[in-house]
């Protein structure tokens, strides 16, 4: 999918002890025939072709793919090395940094807080936290050599903004503006300070937008995660884990590896000069090894392709997964309608593309230029992983991957495959 974006099954395979056969083909999980669910094994077999060969020709480490349609995985296979230096063969339940991949888990633990009517949408979020109570809003200088501004804020930023990036944050290392620069200086997202550090120094910066008026990526997310905290009493991780990684049984996925699965951390790696895989050594990579006190809600996470697949397809269902209901389907249907109207596409999707409350929209395939259904919501990761869900066609689609920066291209293949599968 678009910048932010990639053997064969036969039979019903046995629920049995995880393994992964010699050629990488996924073994030890219930995987049903693709022709039963309309999906082409001999089409979804591309997708094997064309990830083996990126890892044959150096270009991707190793990756693990998944597809699944009608609440069956139909296609579930690793490829290549999840370390090349220690040779340790990518499996089905390697271990991933899914980064922003966690905006979408922190999005929907606040709205099982909002079906609890613990807060509105359009509540401001320094009712909640007050640090956020006197911020203004950064003015540049009218004229070369003049002095920068501020400006009150012609609105409270609001909970909706946070989970539609309208917040008026930013990042600080996606611009280089003096808000952006402000924030590097101010060690924002550092993993040795809390949310509620974090919070405390966002409240000290000035906004490079206005509310409500532009689309910006941001620690909105993270900004969210500190709201879950204050208004359900629990810490992040706390939360995650006894109100969503428990109930649908991911238990590979956390704020950091323990020691007993680092054999199954998949390393990071980069694009050479050569076009070949290198190791990484990005700002970004924080180390996941170690436990930290951030809990950060915009992209903290790890975790494997199956245990993201029962979030997704909890999602798919209408918020539902084997009989555990995390929220209602009709929170999940605003969750992923347009949340932007006037404000238009956001930059970094483009024409076609809308945001929702976590998630990136599809609303026009053909004035996007992309395969998919309208209502298709997704994101992705900074180390290139991605997942969409695509209600209409009832399929979900995981890729994970380790390459930063995030190199879209393995994501676009992806889906252009696994959609030229569907028959029925």
């Amino acid at each position: 999918m678009k910048s932010l974006r990639n053997v064969i099954l036969f039979g019903l395979a046995l629920l049995c002890l995880v393994a992964t056969t010699s050629d990488g083909r996924a073994e030890g999980w219930t995987t049903t025939e693709a022709e039963k669910v309309g999906l082409s094994s001999e089409r979804l077999g591309r997708i094997s072709e064309t990830l083996q060969a990126h890892v044959d020709e150096g270009r991707l480490a190793g990756a693990v793919a998944l597809v699944a349609r009608h609440g069956e995985v139909a296609y579930l296979e690793s490829f290549g090395k999840a370390s090349i230096a220690k040779g340790d063969s990518m499996a089905p339940d390697s271990i991933f940094r899914i980064y922003s991949m966690t905006k979408p888990v922190t999005t929907v633990g606040a709205m099982m807080l909002y079906e609890q009517a613990l807060f509105r949408l359009n509540d401001p979020v320094s009712k909640y936290l007050p640090e956020f109570a006197g911020l203004e809003v950064y003015v540049a200088a009218k004229e070369e050599g003049g002095e920068a501004t501020s400006e009150p804020l012609n609105r409270p930023i609001t909970i909706r903004d946070l989970m539609r990036h309208t917040s008026g944050l930013t990042y600080g290392f996606f611009g280089d503006t003096p808000v952006d620069r402000s924030y590097l200086m101010a060690g924002i997202l550092f993993r040795d300070e809390d949310l509620a550090q974090t919070v405390t120094k966002l409240g000290q910066r000035q906004l490079l937008y206005q509310p409500g008026t532009v689309w910006n990526y941001s620690v909105s997310t993270d900004v969210l995660g500190r709201l879950i905290e204050v208004i359900s009493g629990m810490p992040l991780d706390e939360y995650f884990e006894k109100r969503i990684f428990q109930p649908l049984g991911m238990t590979d996925t956390s704020f950091f590896v323990p020691a007993d699965k680092l054999d199954r951390l998949a390393a990071v790696y980069t694009t050479g000069e050569d076009g070949k895989v290198m190791p990484s050594a990005s700002m970004m990579q924080q180390n996941f090894t170690e436990e930290t006190n951030f809990f950060s809600g915009g992209g903290g996470l790890v975790s494997t392709a199956t245990d993201y697949h029962k979030f997704s397809q909890m999602l798919l269902n209408g918020g539902e997964l084997n009989g555990t209901r995390l929220l209602g389907s009709k929170t999940i249907k605003h969750m992923t309608s347009d949340h932007l109207g006037k404000i238009g596409p956001p930059a970094i999707l483009g024409d076609g593309w809308t945001f929702g409350l976590g998630f990136g929209i599809l609303k026009d395939p053909a004035v996007s230029g992309e395969v998919g259904s309208p209502g298709n919501y997704y994101w992705g990761g900074a180390a290139s992983t991605l997942f969409w869900n695509d209600p209409v066609e009832d399929l979900t689609a995981i890729l994970m991957i380790q390459m930063m920066p995030f190199d879209g291209q393995f994501g676009s293949q992806f889906q252009v495959l696994t959609y030229s599968a569907i028959i029925d």
